[in-house]
């Protein structure tokens, strides 16, 4: 059995935090880090919503006002198996 690798390259995680909620969204995009973090800090300072499309093509909008905190970080291809390195 193989898995199919992905030819996009490599992805982004996002983590965002929903103020007044317990709950944090995990969105894997292929924007670059630096992208992401450019369209959070237009969408804080325009006071529009944040729009972001996953690696499935799914979109995700929040509210600029209930975005508590955003964590940026590279993904790491994920290995799958029972080998060592």
């Amino acid at each position: 059995m193989s898995t199919k690798k992905s030819t996009a390259g490599v992805t982004t995680e996002v983590r965002i935090g929903i103020a007044d909620s317990t709950q944090e969204l995990h969105i894997e995009c292929e924007l670059t880090p630096e992208k992401v973090i450019e369209a959070v800090t237009t969408a804080l300072d325009s006071g529009k919503a944040l729009s972001l499309t996953d690696t499935r093509g799914r979109q995700t909008i929040i509210a600029n006002n209930k975005i508590s905190f955003v964590e940026v970080g590279q993904s790491e291809e994920r290995k799958v198996g029972f080998a060592t390195a």
